[in-house]
């Protein structure tokens, strides 16, 4: 480019500046939603939960205001499971469709600031021509036919006056956090799940070895009772009544088998692996331990640490840069051009003097008539923010709810497992003197039966109350958010915003 074209381009670069330097960003700018203030997540105190002298009955307090661990689940003390946990992490292939969709967004995002840039693109064109001979002959030289080569690059750059480049920079950055969001939430959700399942595998599999104890009691009754009719002390009726009972009891064990192999299913697929390639431990109640002191997070902090929370405020965030979008659109539109080049008719005439060739240019676009189009955009951007702030306060008020309803399931899981170890111990003591009452000929049969089904759904609930305090504990630390924000790997990119 000669020396004449550079001492035009710099009053066109100069003014390219000046307009981007004096623009600004129409429409709201974003301020993230407040913090409750006060309050708490129960209309009572939080209070210790009550004791039981049963496997997994310890008295559980609540730390107000405690964080909550990266790895909150070594709390349960099993290793089996912390190891579970890490692989499923690593493997599963709904974490690592969020990972992909992560980097779909932040390559968006990249994309879209190429707009802050001017756009340089070079080219080169090269034909053989022939010019009729009714007409004067375009080249100097007179000739008819005659070969052209065109090298030349152009410029153009949009200056971002009103800010329609930044908002839509901002909504899809606000877009990339919400995608970043639900990749937490995914991991949080699928931690929380192998929790639950390795707690309900062990459940059922206490709820399998009462109910084959339950079987051989029964069937020990049953030969007893077949001996005494064959002796006379027994009627038929006892015989058929032990029989009907021995195949209740037998009947409720394969529903506990399939369940417990489908919980096995789940863990292998939560770990990423196929249904054959599950674990080989099993995981029972008795190698858990129950957390005994649970941090719960201040109400202001939760907010700031449950995934789907912060993914309504992105949301949010979006909504509101996407205003300034369609207010942007509204206005006019100013494109700055500039090329230069040299065409000659021989290649080794290419840049020498007299071929060279430059123009600059700016336009100006404004949107005069669009039949209401631009308006109505304009509105329904501004419809879709108020949308998006009453999703944010639902999503928050679940949030609030969701927390409320452990706290209370854990009070009350509490009490339900004090008394269910207590029906257990009483159902024990009572199949015991029914047992040594029917054999000594003080007690009817019936009886025996009656105490032997109360002590079967006694058990039944016992185990059951104990998975209930260990699932909605796993529950609690979810509800809170899940402790995130101590892994490097999660929080690292919140950092770099």
């Amino acid at each position: 480019m000669s020396l004449a074209c550079h001492s035009r381009v710099r009053p066109f670069t100069a003014a390219a500046l000046v307009f981007l330097l004096a623009g600004c960003a129409v429409g709201p700018n974003f301020k993230s939603p407040s913090p409750p203030v006060g309050g708490d997540y129960t209309s009572a105190p939080l209070s210790a939960t009550v004791a039981s002298d049963a496997s997994g009955g310890d008295a559980q307090t609540f730390a107000k205001g405690g964080d909550i661990a990266a790895d909150w689940w070594t709390l349960f003390h099993s290793r089996p499971l912390s190891d579970l946990i890490e692989k499923s992490v690593t493997n599963n292939p709904d974490i690592k469709a969020a990972q992909a969709a992560l980097s779909v967004a932040r390559e968006e995002v990249l994309a879209q600031r190429g707009g802050y840039y001017p756009s340089v693109t070079a080219g080169f064109s090269a034909s053989r021509q022939r010019q009729s001979g009714q007409i004067a002959p375009t080249p100097n030289s007179n000739a008819f036919l005659y070969d052209l080569f065109t090298p030349q690059v152009s410029i153009s750059y949009v200056p971002d006056v009103f800010g329609l480049n930044r908002r839509t920079v901002e909504s899809l950055q606000a877009e990339e956090q919400e995608v970043r969001y639900q990749m937490i939430a995914t991991y949080t959700t699928l931690t929380a799940n192998v929790v639950v399942a390795a707690i309900q595998e062990g459940s059922l599999q206490m709820q399998i070895d009462a109910t084959r104890e339950l079987i051989e009691i029964n069937s020990s009754m049953l030969e007893i009772l077949r001996y005494q009719f064959a002796k006379g002390y027994a009627s038929g009726l006892d015989v058929a009544a032990q029989e009907s009972q021995l195949a209740q009891v037998s009947a409720t064990l394969p529903p506990l088998l399939k369940q417990s192999a489908q919980q096995r299913d789940l863990l292998a697929v939560l770990a990423g692996w196929f249904p054959n390639q599950a674990p080989a431990e099993e995981f029972t109640l008795s190698s858990l331990q129950l957390p005994r002191e649970l941090p719960v997070s201040l109400p202001s902090q939760l907010v700031a640490q449950r995934p789907d929370v912060l993914q309504a405020a992105a949301n949010l965030h979006a909504a509101s840069a996407k205003i300034g979008i369609a207010m942007a659109n509204r206005l006019p539109n100013i494109t700055l051009t500039a090329n230069a080049g040299s065409t000659a008719l021989a290649m080794d005439q290419l840049f020498t003097s007299g071929t060279g060739f430059w123009g600059v240019g700016a336009a100006a676009t404004a949107p005069l008539f669009q039949g209401g189009t631009l308006l109505h955009q304009e509105r329904a951007a501004k419809a879709a923010y108020v949308q998006a702030d009453e999703q944010y306060r639902s999503t928050v008020l679940s949030a609030f709810q969701n927390v409320a309803d452990t706290l209370t399931a854990l009070e009350q899981d509490a009490a339900a497992m004090r008394a269910a170890a207590a029906a257990a111990d009483a159902a024990k003591v009572t199949l015991d003197l029914a047992q040594r009452q029917w054999q000594d000929g003080y007690a009817a049969y019936l009886a025996l039966l009656s105490a032997e089904q109360a002590y079967q759904q006694a058990r039944i609930n016992l185990v059951q109350a104990e998975a209930s305090r260990f699932a909605d504990t796993a529950a609690l630390f979810q509800a809170l958010g899940g402790g995130w924000w101590h892994r490097t790997d999660l929080a690292q990119e919140n950092r770099e915003k």
